[in-house]
């Protein structure tokens, strides 16, 4: 690369040297001393011996350094100002440039996924209103370890501070079955290029159900794989690699237990499905890797928007029971009506829906809870359940078939003074029309 540099400048001085200069027949060491002053340069100004030279040279090439330069900082800027990629997942996670280049077409990656989660919502955490630097409130912590409440980019985050810590859900009977025969989990975890960053899930609460008959390896998470040993496991497609990543980013993370199988989702792929895994799950229990890298700076194991919801039944079969579908896995992104990608589970489901059943119309209608202004909370549902109708006539649902109408907080389904209460209230609702 430095001899490359030093031809450029020689040409360079060649041409931009006065005639006079170039024509006088004396020896000079050009090479050497252009080599020189090319070392010099690199620490100090150069000598005004050939200033003139450089100068001219940099006037021609200097754009092309100028190019790059913008780019990475721009790269740079991005990373710091926005270190949390959920508003533009992608499927590409080898570099952070990727993820940016896909950003316009996040959500049409996830066009295929068929992830639907529980209508009831029994656990909610999405770390509102919690304290930087305090426990979780919403959870125990489990044998040991040290987790805490954290900022990470412009979100609130449980952070694993110490290898093996282990956190378990709040819940009003801790050692008994708290999960129903069918129900989802969902939460979201950060990964750092380290082979070791993962994250284990057991079924079962390991503080107050220690005396618990499951005998199973937990569920074990990787950046780009997730298994228990010896039942099943799965590669998120096109890696072959548990861990080789180049660049931190979040990974939502989808569980579905179906009385005895179970589905497990990264971001928009399914990588496990177990059709009988062997045990009745009673209880959760999420801990980070057993690394004693975790916790150190750069080395951060973050998870986020944890969710724990009863399994839901066939949407058509609900419709036509019901008369309406309620919708808690549409999400947006706060204060907007921007879809979330893991959303498309569900409007997925709804395409299907419509696409085999042509006689149905539906009335799409948002609701919020009762946090913020009434009257943008009313605006803010009615661009939500329009955001919802655009997805689906992208999606080749004519719009004759769909109208839009929002609520705002004015008919809450649960209480606004809880979690799970405020979850299942921000909802969006198909109604037979």
């Amino acid at each position: 690369m430095k001899y490359s540099v030093v031809f450029i400048v020689m040409i360079g001085l060649m041409i931009f040297l006065s005639p006079e200069a170039r024509s006088q027949e004396v020896k000079v060491d050009v090479k050497g001393k252009v080599i020189e002053e090319t070392d010099q340069r690199a620490n100090q100004k150069t000598e005004e011996a050939i200033d003139y030279g450089f100068d001219k040279i940099e006037e021609g090439i200097g754009n092309l350094f100028k190019k790059k330069e913008k780019k990475d900082k721009t790269i740079a800027k991005g990373k710091a100002e926005n270190p949390d990629p959920d508003e533009s997942p992608s499927t590409d996670h080898g570099t952070a440039a990727s993820a940016a280049a896909q950003q316009s077409q996040a959500t049409l990656k996830w066009n295929k996924y068929d992830f639907i989660p529980g209508e009831k919502i029994i656990f909610e955490d999405n770390q509102e209103g919690e304290v930087n630097g305090e426990f979780p409130s919403r959870w125990d912590l489990a044998g040991g370890g040290n987790v805490e409440n954290a900022a990470f980019g412009e979100q609130n985050v449980i952070y694993f501070k110490e290898a093996s810590s282990c956190i378990v859900p709040f819940f009003k009977e801790p050692a008994k079955d708290n999960l129903p025969d069918l129900f989802t989990v969902e939460f979201d975890c950060w990964f750092e290029p380290d082979e070791y960053c993962q994250y284990l899930v057991s079924f079962y609460d390991h503080k107050n159900q220690a005396e618990s008959s499951i005998e199973i390896d937990p569920l074990i998470i990787n950046a780009n794989h997730a298994g228990i040993n010896d039942v099943g496991e799965g590669f998120y497609p096109g890696f072959e690699e548990k861990g080789e990543i180049t660049a931190g980013y979040w990974r939502h993370v989808a569980l579905s237990f179906n009385t005895r199988a179970l589905k497990v989702y990264l971001d928009d792929a399914r990588v496990v499905n177990i059709p009988n895994l062997g045990i009745n799950p009673e209880g959760l229990t999420i801990c980070c890797d057993r690394m004693n890298s975790a916790g150190t700076e750069g080395r951060n194991r973050l998870i986020k928007n944890v969710r724990i919801a009863e399994g839901a039944v066939k949407l058509y079969d609900k419709l036509m029971q019901d008369g309406k579908i309620v919708a808690n896995g549409i999400r947006f992104d706060v204060n907007k009506a921007t879809i979330k990608p893991e959303s498309m589970g569900v409007i997925n489901s709804i395409y299907a829906l419509l696409k085999d059943h042509p006689e149905i119309k539906l009335s799409v209608e948002g609701h919020t809870d009762s946090d913020g202004d009434e009257a943008l909370n009313l605006g803010l549902s009615e661009r939500r359940a329009q955001a919802v109708v655009d997805k689906l006539v992208s999606l080749g649902i004519p719009d004759g078939r769909l109208t839009s109408k929002g609520w705002g907080e004015s008919k809450p389904i649960g209480p606004n003074n809880t979690s799970e209460g405020k979850a299942a209230n921000r909802r969006v609702e198909f109604l037979n029309n």
